[in-house]
């Protein structure tokens, strides 16, 4: 590898949404060119006609940009190693199987999946790893004429050197080998035509300079096979890090089953960008800084020297607390942004500004937010279990009192507090618990001394009655 500028890419296929694995792929991506002052490429890999959907493109593109993961070359932006879309370099690829072929490195495989099926079974079953066993390769032309002749499209194969071990320093895993006598020759054009992802894959990183790829540990034993590609093509090749799969927080292959993990989701139950990109940062790499952090400082204190060989855990509880803290970091602004519907749906204009001022801390979503917005404006809430054990427990005669306590309007919560234990004798946690279970339909929340001026006298007074009749 030469020491060109840093350059790394993110190369998703548009056949689905994004989800918490391939963005933590992006993530750590941007953060390695953006810590290098380098360039972060966007590419498509479209080769599957039907199931990418220009519907996925357009999706995949506005979550990264909504990520705050803006990329310096490819789609929408242009470069000087374009096109972007895999589907459009055919000519490209075109031009290197003709190369490979001209000089006997590939040649064409008319195996049908049956036979590739039953060989690999025959593989398995002596106890061998399952390889392509090179029958194509020693066809003679004539042979190879006679198949074309019949109408057969076959797949190309790469021709892999006997007797070989491809080794390379893995920038997460260190160094790797790799007996070429174990790989077997593998397809690098499909018999549709379409090329493998082995052989685009490698050669448009290589064709766009690009110098680190990031990937996920699951593709490993694919680089010996496009080092193989890259090398004979006189291609640079990359360096490579292979980073750890991700783990639901049980210890499984993360999947739908562990709750919501991919990005159209959690985008609909509100998580802001910077939660995401804080916990993402941190599933298989490791921070001197446990705080919230924004790019710059999440891509200053990235190091590949960081990222972890085990399994890393999904925890969405971790994805929440760093939810909470990115709610906290927001300015008013854009707090109120954020909660633009509710607020305009649910809370008093007059009031807006109190209201959020009072319930930040307690908010991690927008759905926090109008529940809060029901139980200080709306009818009076309905209490949970704390809740009400707590004015079950006061008794009606309390809230009579509490009802009592609000003529004339006392000035704050701490007045309507001193007259209600003055008239019920009551104080502490006996006082001030059924209180707020009645006003709020919670045992805990925002300070009562705050909330008061966004209740008033006369919503108390329909939620003590409410509560008085329990």
């Amino acid at each position: 590898m030469s020491n060109s500028p840093v350059k790394t890419r993110f190369a998703p296929s548009p056949t689905g949404h994004l989800h918490l694995g391939n963005l933590r792929t992006a993530l750590f991506s941007y953060l390695l060119a953006r810590r290098e002052g380098g360039v972060f490429l966007l590419r498509i890999e479209d080769t599957d006609a039907e199931r990418s959907l220009e519907s996925h493109v357009a999706s995949l593109m506005g979550d990264l940009r909504w990520l705050g993961l803006e990329w310096q070359e490819g789609p929408e932006i242009g470069g000087a190693h374009g096109p972007y879309f895999q589907s459009a370099r055919g000519e490209i690829y075109a031009t290197h199987y003709e190369r490979l072929e001209s000089a006997g490195l590939a040649y064409p495989c008319f195996c049908s999946d049956k036979v590739l099926k039953l060989s690999r079974k025959a593989q398995l079953a002596a106890g061998q790893p399952p390889r392509y066993p090179g029958t194509c390769a020693r066809l003679s032309a004539d042979e190879v004429r006679a198949r074309f002749d019949k109408g057969l499209q076959p797949t190309l194969r790469f021709r892999v050197p006997p007797g070989r071990r491809v080794g390379f320093e893995d920038l997460v895993r260190g160094p790797q080998t790799y007996d070429t006598d174990t790989i077997g020759d593998f397809v690098i054009r499909r018999s549709d035509g379409t090329p493998s992802f082995f052989f685009s894959n490698a050669v448009d990183d290589a064709m766009m300079a690009v110098t680190h790829v990031l990937r996920g540990e699951d593709h490993l034993a694919n680089t010996p096979r496009q080092m193989m590609i890259m090398e004979v093509l006189d291609l640079p090749v990359p360096a490579y890090g292979h980073i750890s799969l991700i783990m639901g927080d049980d210890g499984a292959p993360l999947s739908k089953r562990h709750g919501a993990v991919g990005l159209e989701a959690l985008r609909e139950r509100g998580y802001l960008p910077r939660a995401l990109l804080n916990h993402l940062a941190r599933l298989g790499h490791s921070y001197e800084d446990d705080g919230l952090m924004d790019p710059d400082a999440l891509a200053r204190g990235f190091d590949t020297a960081r990222l972890g060989r085990a399994p890393a855990r999904h925890d969405p509880v971790q994805l929440d607390h760093w939810q909470h803290q990115a709610v906290l970091s927001l300015s008013d602004a854009e707090l109120e942004r954020w909660l633009g519907s509710v607020l305009d749906s649910a809370v008093p204009e007059p009031m807006r500004a109190a209201f959020l001022k009072v319930v930040r801390d307690n908010i991690s979503f927008p759905g926090d937010a109008r529940d809060w917005a029901d139980r200080l404006f709306g009818a009076p809430p309905e209490a949970d279990a704390a809740a009400r054990e707590a004015i079950e427990a006061a008794g009606s005669d309390f809230f009579e009192h509490a009802i009592g306590a609000l003529s004339p309007p006392p000035e704050d919560f701490r007045e309507l507090a001193r007259r209600v234990g003055e008239a019920t004798g009551r104080k502490g946690r006996d006082l001030f618990m059924p209180l707020r279970a009645a006003l709020t339909g919670l045992a805990h929340g925002p300070e009562m001394r705050d909330l008061w001026p966004l209740l008033g006298p006369e919503r108390a007074a329909e939620r003590f009655a409410a509560a008085r009749e329990a």
